[in-house]
């Protein structure tokens, strides 16, 4: 399931709006359907993941991987 775009219209919106509050639109759950516990897991290990990897790598590696980053975010298009 996707989630559904809000409208641009700022009357459409404050009807979209009005109709969640009201009860008579569904708002969209991403989390529907999954396991809590996985969710929990998941964002656990997605916070240690980082400082684990960038304690395993070399400064000489850290240095390559921000030079990459930096000319991405640099590149011009």
């Amino acid at each position: 399931m996707t989630k559904p775009k809000r409208p641009k219209d700022p009357n459409q919106l404050a009807s979209l709006i009005v109709g969640i509050a009201s009860g008579n639109i569904e708002e969209h759950n991403p989390n529907a359907g999954k396991n809590p516990k996985a969710i929990i897991a998941g964002k656990l290990g997605g916070k240690i993941g980082g400082k684990a990897r960038a304690d395993k790598l070399t400064p000489e590696q850290r240095h390559d991987i921000a030079t990459v980053a930096a000319k991405a975010r640099w590149k011009k298009s």
